[in-house]
């Protein structure tokens, strides 16, 4: 999947703390949470606090791609199917899933959905480009939300191979910075 931007005004350069996981759940209101969330569950048959946590990634992915827009636009950010399939849910919310990009989440933008599986869009880029692409937004994700944990290995692709094949820490995963060729991170 790719993220397609829309000309908008740059964020606040300011440094923050860490946005917790409660805030993200306000982005969606009580009722909202709780209805992705048993949505989740009941699909993938997973725990209340597994689907949690899934829908929790899904809305940091799609919070860094609102407060990050001119680095990320167009990137394809590897999160796991399961992430993109609650992303279809909220879209199918349409005023809920307006109002959030719209309103609440910090580009104040609407952030639209084009599949692309990942083998495809290796083809176009080349592997060498996609993995710098996959890499760019791991620093954006730390100081949004702080260093990886084990919890998110299961919902980052990128993540849980630098962890498992390539024996990276989450501490070292966390530390990575953004590479020369990467355009700097507006914070």
């Amino acid at each position: 999947m790719t993220v397609e931007s829309q000309p908008g005004l740059r964020p606040d350069p300011r440094p923050r703390p860490p946005v917790p996981a409660e805030a993200l759940k306000e982005l969606l209101g009580e009722d909202l949470h709780a209805e992705v969330v048993a949505h989740t569950a009941t699909r993938t048959g997973v725990p209340t606090v597994d689907a949690e946590r899934q829908v929790t990634e899904c809305l940091r992915y799609l919070y860094l791609v609102s407060r990050h827009r001119e680095e990320l636009a167009g990137l394809f950010l590897p999160v796991e199917q399961h992430i993109d399939e609650i992303w279809h849910y909220l879209i199918l919310q349409t005023r809920e899933y307006r109002a959030l990009c719209e309103e609440r989440l910090p580009g104040r933008f609407f952030v639209h959905h084009r599949g692309i599986p990942y083998e495809s869009y290796q083809e176009e880029p080349g592997r060498e480009q996609a993995a710098e692409e996959a890499l760019r937004w791991i620093p954006l994700y730390c100081r949004e939300f702080g260093p990886f944990d084990e919890g998110a290995l299961a919902h980052w692709t990128i993540v849980r191979y630098l962890h498992e094949q390539m024996d990276m820490s989450l501490e070292e995963i966390s530390a990575l910075s953004p590479s020369a060729s990467s355009p700097p991170a507006s914070a």
